[in-house]
């Protein structure tokens, strides 16, 4: 296929003005494209992109009567993972000296025009994206065969011999890395591109790299670096804010969420997480502002995060808001019936229901919900999401003099479940807020797990790991706790030239990691399988249902 050739391709048109618009439409018809749509409104472009695939996109930078910018259309769709690798994105502006556009094309791996521009210069920007698009699909096509190792491998060829298209490469290449868990590649990567070009997106991998791996504080200072040079580079302040959450520093996490807002103020994932950590901060009018405003400006989109309803469905039961709670009972019912086979959705709209019967002061039906949802703290698909809902609710439910009988032993089982960090056990207490004893309880919980680990490592340190990796071992099954899952497979891996079945050990240490994905204790805020700030969208690798 001749990429300078449209004929067949469809097209879609962003772009606010009549005129603009209506020459854009007919260039690329000229060019051959069969089907072109048009788009005169950001939210326009966004329901079109999520619910249609087109080869092309042209969309134009600045939208002065409408809510948001080219750019930060595109930084929610890659954010989302809703542009598919095959589709070219060109950004179109008249502002000469815009760097941003130019960092924003180049994260989506396309391109941007200057206006004035030709229909040769549109065909040629096009051309060049499909061509570059062409010489690599041989790792794109790994990728689609779910060969994450030899799309790897391939990028990392590309880029050592420096040949065509090494950036695009290596930047692919080390989404790969990282993704596959091998960090310090993907910094030694990030790295070489940044003695290369000094780009920012390969600095900002750098720091991903360090925060995943474990170095929260290296990250932090990487971060720092970069916006002392780019103090508008929106993806950083993401970063820095999940690096600020790990360390346990949510003052300054939640100031780096308010520059990425601030910066992007139409972003509605950026919004949601603002929002919802200022919630788990209890900083509720902060947090109100920001993830109502999310609702009005995404509800319908697939960007949309349910939880969001979920926290204000708790606003609006402090402030004995009936209605306002069932709207977002009905907003969240809503999105179930887009996607009922999601159980992360149905979980959230139980939530809900039990929110809303604890205000009818159905008492019954509060305590059968309850103990529906306590019954599930050890099953694989309840996470820290859930764990700080439930949290809630049974703190709501205290708080009305409400007794539930077995409540101190779940409260226990769900503390030495998900106090995995000083940073989550903060975040689950702050859940329990509206009860303080619970509150105090959960937060006392983190020294029981670390009184485990370390008395099982009291083996370790008398000359028999085997036994500290038998006892830890124990209780991972016992509580599911990722720390203690995590510390038993660093002992084994430590210590297994002087133990004899280490690989036995190792069989039945690796299906608990993979149920409970200990090896990615994180804090996370939002939905988990959203793609991170910073990183490429492989599409094949993002996509998902709304959470399993």
């Amino acid at each position: 296929m001749n990429p300078w050739d449209l004929y067949g391709a469809t097209a879609l048109v962003v772009d606010g003005n009549p005129t603009s618009r209506s020459i854009l439409v007919a260039q690329l018809r000229d060019l051959g494209a069969a089907t072109v749509a048009q788009a005169p409104r950001i939210a326009d472009a966004r329901r079109q992109l999520e619910f249609r695939t087109f080869d092309i996109v042209v969309c134009e930078q600045n939208f002065p009567n409408d809510h948001g910018t080219g750019q930060e259309l595109l930084d929610d769709l890659r954010r989302a993972g809703l542009l598919p690798f095959a589709t070219v994105f060109i950004m179109v502006t008249a502002e000469a000296t815009y760097a941003r556009v130019a960092e924003a094309a180049e994260s989506a791996l396309d391109s941007y025009l200057l206006k004035p521009f030709t229909a040769r210069q549109l065909a040629e920007r096009i051309g060049y994206a499909r061509h570059r698009k062409t010489v690599l699909r041989d790792i794109f096509s790994a990728v689609e065969a779910q060969d994450f190792e030899r799309a790897a491998e391939l990028c990392l060829q590309r880029f050592h011999a420096r040949q065509d298209y090494w950036l695009y490469a290596a930047r692919v290449g080390a989404e790969l890395l990282l993704r596959l868990h091998r960090y310090d590649e993907a910094q030694h990567l990030y790295e070489a591109v940044v003695e290369a070009k000094a780009l920012p997106w390969a600095r900002l991998g750098v720091a991903r790299a360090q925060l995943d791996a474990g170095q929260p504080q290296k990250a932090s200072g990487t971060l720092q670096a970069l916006l002392d040079s780019d103090s508008g580079y929106a993806d950083a302040y993401d970063v820095m804010g999940r690096a600020q959450i790990e360390l346990g520093n949510f003052d300054a996490a939640l100031a780096a969420y308010r520059m990425a807002t601030e910066l992007t103020p139409y972003s509605i994932s950026r919004l949601q997480r603002h929002g919802m950590l200022a919630h788990y901060c209890g900083q509720c009018e902060l947090a109100e502002q920001m993830l109502a405003r999310s609702v009005r400006l995404g509800l319908d989109s697939k960007m949309f995060d349910a939880q969001t309803l979920v926290l204000l469905g708790f606003m609006r039961f402090e402030a004995s808001d009936r209605k306002g709670l069932q709207r977002c009972i009905d907003d969240a019912g809503r999105i179930l019936e887009r996607h009922p086979e999601s159980q992360r959705l149905q979980r959230l709209v139980q939530v809900l229901h039990i929110a809303q019967l604890l205000l009818e002061a159905q008492v019954a039906r509060v305590l059968q919900g309850l103990r529906a949802m306590m019954a599930q703290l050890l099953d694989e698909g309840f996470d820290f999401e859930a764990a700080c809902n439930l949290a809630t609710l049974l703190a709501y439910t205290a708080a009305r003099a409400i007794q539930i009988d077995e409540v101190e032993e779940r409260l226990t089982v769900l503390g030495r479940r998900f106090c995995t960090s000083k940073a989550l056990t903060a975040l689950l207490a702050q859940a329990a807020s509206a009860h303080p004893p619970y509150a105090e309880r959960l937060s006392a919980l983190y020294n029981d797990v670390l009184s485990l680990i370390e008395g099982a490592m009291r083996h370790s340190l008398a000359g028999n790991p085997r036994a500290a990796v038998l006892e830890l071992l124990a209780h991972g099954h016992a509580t599911c706790n990722a720390k203690i899952i995590e510390s038993a497979w660093g002992t084994l891996k430590r210590y297994q030239a002087c133990i004899d079945d280490a690989e036995a050990l190792a069989a039945r240490l690796q299906p608990l990691r993979t149920r409970y994905q200990s090896w990615a204790n994180k804090p996370v805020i939002g939905d988990k399988a959203a793609r991170q700030a910073g990183g490429v969208s492989l599409r094949v690798m993002d996509v998902k249902s709304t959470e399993t």
